[in-house]
């Protein structure tokens, strides 16, 4: 019967029938032995403790099928799930575990109920054996929590580019239960555990996109014609932009004039790389191209100066000694 279900089960449009088909073989299984179990209590001329063999044997034949089918359809439903996100399938083993203990607790509990056990005391006892436990592994539990909350809010994804409120930057390569594994530049990986990453500001370099502005600040003589000096900075980031590892090429640099310094009117590039650690190549080969072609064109990055004035007096006293 079952053979025939899964056949037809395939020709519909719908998933969850295949599901429930594959679910019910063991289950059934197990309400067939356990009903020629109780039929043969009730047909056999046998001893009172054997008819309450068998009766039990029927409830928990009946209860560790309603338990299996239930295990089975939500582990088919989560395992199909899964395989469609990245974060649904690191979250499938923790959500499978607490879903199956829960379903296998109930039913052990039905069970005992069923069979005349009272289940007030064990109930209490659990509830304080509980709290208990959960005082001493709150700081597991904390990070367990913090690990399913990053899974689900996606802030944070595996290859992502991020940066930590405490310093550390680099690769996520790993989001554990208890804790996550950043690769930083250097090569080296250091281990967060999620409550501190929760409770911290995360950089994440990688959303909404991967695409990053990167900002060079720059510095003329005040005697240099500004309108040259934009010309000329916009076509040597355009050129690098177009010819370096990393650059934007469609993207349009601009800069933009914004102190009186000391010795120089500084202002700001504006460039933009394809993702993070593209802009320390780009940075190189613009300030690179940049000094080259100041020099062609004649426009004067200068040294800082300082103008002391000395008194006319001061300077006669001088001249007298």
């Amino acid at each position: 019967v079952l053979r025939h279900l899964e056949r037809l089960a395939q020709r519909t449009h719908t998933f969850f029938d295949d599901v429930l088909v594959k679910s019910s073989s063991l289950p059934l299984t197990l309400v067939i032995w356990g009903s020629g179990f109780a039929l043969a209590g009730e047909i056999l001329p046998l001893e009172e403790k054997w008819f309450w063999l068998a009766s039990t044997i029927f409830r928990a034949s009946l209860v560790c099928a309603i338990v299996l089918i239930f295990e089975r359809i939500f582990s088919y439903l989560l395992d199909s799930f899964s395989q469609k996100t990245t974060q649904a399938y690191l979250s499938a083993p923790l959500v499978k575990g607490i879903f199956r203990g829960t379903i296998l607790g109930l039913g052990a509990l039905v069970f005992l109920e069923m069979i005349g056990i009272s289940m007030t005391p064990v109930l209490a006892s659990l509830g304080i054996g509980s709290l208990a436990v959960a005082l001493g592994l709150q700081p597991t539990l904390a990070n367990v929590f913090g690990g399913l909350q990053i899974t689900l809010d996606k802030s944070i994804r595996i290859g992502d580019f991020v940066k930590l409120s405490s310093g550390e930057e680099g690769y996520v390569v790993e989001i554990g239960w208890r804790s996550t594994r950043v690769q930083l530049l250097p090569g080296n990986t250091v281990v967060i555990p999620n409550n501190q990453i929760m409770q911290s500001i995360v950089i994440n370099y990688y959303l909404p996109n991967k695409e990053m502005a990167v900002l060079v600040s720059v510095g003329v003589h005040y005697d240099s014609n500004l309108e040259h000096v934009e010309r000329v900075t916009q076509e040597v980031a355009k050129h690098v932009l177009s010819t370096a590892k990393g650059g934007v090429a469609d993207f349009e640099p601009f800069i933009r004039f914004h102190t009186f310094g000391n010795s120089s009117i500084d202002f700001t590039v504006i460039l933009r790389v394809q993702e993070f650690t593209d802009q320390y190549l780009v940075k190189h080969e613009f300030i690179k191209a940049l000094h080259k072609r100041y020099k062609e064109e004649g426009i004067v990055i200068p040294f800082p100066i300082r103008t002391l004035e000395i008194p006319q007096k001061t300077m006669d006293a001088l001249k007298e000694k």
